[in-house]
């Protein structure tokens, strides 16, 4: 007996040292290292390049007054609008902080698995989660930092939930983080009033208890900076950030920042890509999005405007149909306007992530979901010449492609929000077919100057011209110096229609 115990203890300790030399070994062989060269290994999975469009909710307790972005950190700032609302409403941020607006919001209309399902009738392929904001609440079951959605407001992982309805009706999975941004952007928790009846009593956030929340103080020569130089803070953002990665291994990782603080940076990203090729088993499917050029590295994004010609990287956009957070009275992007952009977009070889706007409570009012559905019927008709497609050998032609007529975006890029004319055309490709898109409404007949018989982009001549979603016949031909489709007397409402045209063999 004791033998036969003495051997099993041996086995087991031999396996044990056997498990962990594989473990090293791995570790050692770990594809991405955190350095540049390394980083530029990267292949850009395919489900990213052919899902064109995902939904993001950019959500959380700044929803709860009803006064759009940033209300966490303008609530102290003296005098602005946000500040003014939440003197009037809550009291002085030197009595009732952020901290205080965090447990009012409850999520009580939240239902991710409905949400989910109308996304995914809207065309949505992925779907991103808040993880944080940068007003350091988190929305995931966090073991590193009380300040978060499980002990506090809703009660709810709501990263884990998120991600099961996600999972649930097929979505790839993403999470956005805001963090790095954070330790700066917070500082004005730690001023007072400069004037009135609580001039020079300090706002909660310079309260020692609460630093957790609004962070220490920041070295004067750094609260300037959107990213902060304190290298203790560079630390922190990379355990936050790992956590978030380690716990739920999504799809997508969205940083609101470049690349934030250097080698900590890099140690993420070679670690998000290392676990997610250990999760599939050796093939990576991750995709990290920095507002930075990739030049290989990762899918570069832009907030609030679209790159002004095809890259040889795919990319993607990050907007939002209104506000990010809930504003009462906000406008909203209509469902033409979120196609225009949509087709713009695809034709540069780029994704477009939108915010849907919820209410504090969680649902979405109904204008909002008129707009979501109306998204749905549109790329329900002419999803075949955006999902899966490639850029073609030219983005587009007509008056929006010239420099003269394009406005610059806030962060890059071209504007998101643009006027387009009936000449304006994007193209996009899949295997032997080319799509067209109008931008506009064609007041007459329709003419695409670059599919002329004597157009040097054209090998082939033109054999078929279809409308997507109609069987009807359509009256075309291909002319020297542009091919000119009829406009059908019965052409579509919409402002944004799509053509497939196909090449003679």
């Amino acid at each position: 007996m004791k033998k036969t115990l003495l051997l099993t203890v041996t086995v087991l300790s031999m396996l044990a040292k056997v498990q962990a030399q594989q473990s090293n070994t791995q570790a050692g062989t770990e594809k991405f290292k955190p350095t540049n060269e390394s980083l530029k290994q990267y292949q850009y999975p395919d489900w990213f390049r052919d899902a064109k469009f995902g939904i993001w909710s950019h959500w959380g307790p700044q929803a709860v007054p009803r006064q759009g972005d940033w209300y966490a950190r303008h609530m102290y700032v003296q005098g602005s609008p946000q500040n003014k609302y939440h003197v009037q409403h809550y009291g002085t941020p030197s009595k009732f902080g952020y901290k205080d607006v965090i447990p009012l919001w409850k999520a009580e209309k939240w239902n991710p698995d409905q949400l989910m399902a109308l996304y995914k009738k809207a065309g949505a392929k992925y779907f991103v989660s808040m993880g944080s904001h940068h007003d350091m609440f988190f929305l995931w079951n966090s073991k590193i930092h009380r300040w978060n959605s499980v002990k506090m407001g809703p009660h709810k992982d709501v990263v884990g939930l998120w991600q099961k309805a996600a999972k649930k009706e097929g979505l790839r999975f993403g999470v956005s983080e805001h963090l790095a941004a954070s330790f700066n952007w917070f500082q004005p928790s730690h001023g007072a009033d400069k004037t009135g009846e609580f001039a020079g009593i300090p706002y909660d956030g310079r309260d020692p208890q609460y630093s957790d929340l609004y962070h220490l103080p920041a070295d004067s020569s750094d609260i300037k900076e959107w990213l902060t130089n304190n290298p203790g803070w560079h630390k922190k953002w990379a355990e936050y950030v790992t956590e978030l990665i380690d716990n739920y291994h999504p799809d997508l990782l969205y940083s609101d920042s470049k690349l934030p603080f250097e080698d900590y940076g890099r140690k993420v990203v070679a670690h998000y890509y290392n676990q997610d090729i250990a999760k599939n088993k050796g093939k990576l499917e991750a995709v990290y999005t920095p507002k930075e050029p990739s030049e290989g590295k990762w899918a570069q994004d832009v907030e609030r405007g679209v790159l002004d010609s095809i890259s040889p990287f795919p990319w993607q956009t990050d907007t939002s149909i209104g506000d990010w957070y809930y504003r009462t009275g906000q406008r909203y992007k209509n469902a033409n306007e979120i196609a225009q952009l949509l087709v713009d977009i695809v034709s540069k070889n780029g994704n477009l992530l939108i915010n849907v706007v919820q209410t504090p409570e969680g649902d979405l009012e109904p204008d909002v979901v008129k707009i979501v559905t109306e998204i749905g019927e549109w790329t329900k008709t002419y999803g075949e010449g955006i999902y899966a497609t490639r850029p073609w050998k030219v983005y587009g032609e007509g008056p929006s492609t010239i420099k003269s007529n394009q406005k610059r975006g806030d962060f890059g890029g071209l504007t998101d929000t643009r006027e387009y004319e009936a000449g304006d055309i994007r193209y996009t490709t899949k295997g032997n077919d080319l799509f067209a898109f109008c931008l506009n409404v064609p007041q007459g007949d329709i003419e695409m100057k670059l599919l002329g018989k004597n157009s040097k982009y054209l090998t082939k001549a033109i054999s078929a011209v279809s409308l997507l979603g109609s069987k009807q016949k359509l009256s075309w031909e291909q002319r020297e110096g542009s091919l000119v489709i009829k406009k059908p007397a019965d052409y579509p409402a919409w402002k944004v229609t799509g053509f497939k045209i196909s090449f003679k063999k």
